[in-house]
């Protein structure tokens, strides 16, 4: 069981450290990535996405690895909650500029 519960941790600060790189990359600009794709969508600028990358799927993403890598009795639901938060930023994102990457459904 621990070999499982470890895997888990791995795997959830894995997507929380690549979400905080996402993160930042989005609030700094996103160089190279055009902005056509936020037509339709309320953002002019990938600052406030990039933000909530960081800090809502980031987060919730290194909180359940914590949570998880400690065996806190709350680990479970932790991990339930951010696997529906990156779920939930993919299936957003698609809908807002469309399957741009083998990332996106890879991720879910």
């Amino acid at each position: 069981m621990a070999a499982l519960r470890y895997t888990l941790g791995a795997l959830l600060a894995f997507i929380a450290f690549n979400a905080f790189g996402g993160g930042i990359y989005g609030m700094t600009g996103a160089g190279g990535v055009p902005t056509e794709w936020l037509a339709g969508s309320p953002f002019t600028t990938y600052f406030v996405p990039g933000l909530v990358l960081f800090v809502v799927v980031g987060g919730s993403c290194i909180a359940a690895a914590a949570a998880v890598l400690a065996d806190k009795r709350y680990a479970r639901p932790a991990a339930l909650a951010a696997a529906l938060i990156v779920t939930g930023w993919i299936t957003t994102q698609i809908a807002i500029i469309g399957a741009v990457s083998w990332l996106q459904p890879a991720t879910l």
